[in-house]
């Protein structure tokens, strides 16, 4: 049953039928024969009357914005149409003036390694725990944020109990801190401002939000969190709440990823005072879209009204195939469902995801993208991703009961032709840890700097004058070098696999050996490495 709220899907159609004629953006002018094809031009719209803007929502996108914030339990929520990547680069910079110091985890996404480029930030990384037997980065432990954040303050004052909030002061004031309380942290010489970590990961790894929240908030800072792929959280006890609820000041959700709406929607949330929220919102003017989707709009519309209204009948349908799909998968003798009973991921200090299905390869003698391919070519099953040593097929309300026992069939009939082979002790990808020389933005202006000097002797060389140069083409092209020649160089690039989007190395970073390796090992089962400008090369400063 609809509820008497006529959502903006709704008006768009009510729109679409009437005789308003529009004499405005944009060009297709919901002429639906002019070309020919089934795109939804007839509800693609610009901000006109009646239908609000969602930079200045005083309507229809305000109320939209309200019930999502309200299904999700947060303060304040933003719709987003750039996609969770504008939320990362909103919230980190929003969080964070020029030159400060930020404390990041480093399997987050390229975006926010983006905001530290932008923002000239300081980095420092923490590591999640290594799962070695299933070649998977674990989660973010608390104590080990606590542990770098109490040497940062003990290193900037000498006396991290003058910096950090005490729990009975916490408990006192809650989190009733006046807005923007967090920028104590640049008093007394550049003290980490924002921590920032991805929870769950594109893997499927939860963190302790609640353990972390706590540990950040002692010191006075804001947490991020890039949940964009737990938009489905909290709607079920068979997954974890998400990160609104349990302390988190800034959240990013992709709703595309995990629940009913098209593709770059997503939501940014914002909870208690510490972060400054005209700071996130400016940013969100920055790089949101003018001209914002209505199509996509109304698909988030809908989306949170399906959660308002079906969300119990949703999810347990869901669930009870998710349950079944992995009681099967959980019969595979040689492949190994990552989450099945009685290993690692079942451990009590470890946490994850079930709506990612993560299958091993390791002991196969076979790695994460033969699997991936086998089951592309043969069963015309599209995973989500491949990894050295696994694939991750995502799952959501959205699946149907036909789909999931052609992948199970799949899994089970693959896993039959395999044998154990003991020998074959498989790759490892554990993130590389390189030394931080400079900083992304020192990097690209060393870079740019070396750039010129070279045009200009090239210029000198060729006899070409300055105002000459562009006309006779005479630029030198950036070189890089043979990954085997960087060793002991830093780097001017960056270099990820995508998906997941984690960089390997980013710009200003050493280039030491492990780095080549672990190169040399995706290249070597033919995984495509982003960033690099020359397959097979790095530039290097």
């Amino acid at each position: 049953m609809r509820t008497m709220r006529e959502t903006l899907y709704e008006k768009l159609i009510s729109y679409r039928d009437s005789d308003y004629y529009g004499f405005h953006m944009p060009g297709h002018k919901r002429n639906l024969e002019l070309a020919g094809c089934e795109l939804p031009y007839g509800i693609d719209i610009t901000e006109i009357e009646g239908f609000d803007d969602l930079h200045h929502a005083r309507g229809i996108l305000q109320e939209a914005q309200e019930r999502a914030a309200k299904v999700y339990g947060a303060e304040e929520t933003h719709y987003l149409v750039n996609g969770s990547t504008c939320g990362i680069l909103s919230a980190v910079m929003g969080c964070t003036r020029k030159g400060d110091r930020i404390l990041m985890a480093r399997n987050c996404h390229k975006s926010a390694y983006h905001a530290a480029f932008l923002n000239e930030l300081r980095v420092e990384y923490v590591y999640p725990r290594y799962l070695s037997e299933y070649d998977l980065n674990g989660e973010i432990k608390a104590e080990d944020l606590e542990r770098i954040l109490r040497e940062d303050a003990l290193r900037e004052n000498g006396m991290p109990e003058a910096v950090r909030v005490s729990r009975r002061e916490r408990a006192e004031k809650g989190r009733g801190m006046e807005e923007g309380d967090g920028a104590r942290c640049r008093e007394g010489g550049g003290r980490i401002c924002a921590v920032v970590i991805v929870s769950p990961t594109y893997d499927g790894v939860v963190s302790d939000i609640r353990a972390i929240a706590e540990v950040v908030h002692a010191y006075g800072i804001p947490l991020i969190v890039d949940e964009a792929h737990g938009a489905h959280f909290g709607f079920h006890e068979y997954f974890p709440e998400n990160a609104n609820v349990q302390g988190a000041d800034v959240v990013i959700h992709s709703l595309h990823k995990t629940l009913p709406s098209l593709t770059q929607t997503a939501l940014l949330h914002m909870n208690g005072n510490i972060v400054e929220r005209e700071e996130v919102r400016r940013y969100l003017h920055i790089f949101q879209s003018s001209s914002p989707s209505y199509v996509l709009m109304a698909g988030m519309d809908e989306c949170i009204h399906l959660l308002e209204t079906k969300a119990v009948e949703m999810f347990e349908t869901y669930v009870g195939m998710l349950r079944r799909a992995r009681a099967e998968l959980g019969k595979m003798r040689h492949l190994r469902l990552v989450e099945a009973s009685g290993h690692v991921m079942e451990r009590a200090d470890a946490r994850f995801d079930f709506s990612k299905i993560v299958v091993s390869t390791r002991g196969t003698g076979k790695s994460g993208k033969w699997l991936y391919q086998r089951l592309l070519e043969d069963y015309h099953l599209q995973m989500e991703m491949a990894a050295g040593n696994y694939v991750i097929a995502m799952t959501s309300v959205g699946d149907t009961r036909e789909g999931m026992e052609r992948f199970i069939k799949a899994m089970l009939e693959i896993d039959g032709e395999l044998w154990q082979n003991r020998n074959a002790k498989g790759l490892t990808f554990e993130l590389p840890r390189p030394e931080q020389v400079y900083t992304s933005a020192e990097a690209a202006r060393m870079a740019r700097q070396e750039r010129r000097e070279k045009n200009r002797v090239h210029e000198r060389k060729n006899g070409a004058r300055p105002k000459d140069c562009r006309a006779m083409d005479v630029r030198v092209p950036d070189a890089g070098l043979l990954w085997e020649a960087c060793e002991g160089r830093v780097s001017a690039e960056y270099a990820y696999i995508y998906p997941p989007g984690t960089p390997l190395l980013v710009p200003g970073e050493h280039i030491s050996r492990e780095v080549i390796d672990i190169l040399e090992r995706y290249r070597a089962l033919c995984f495509d490495i982003e960033g690099l400008g020359e397959e097979g090369k790095i530039k290097v400063l």
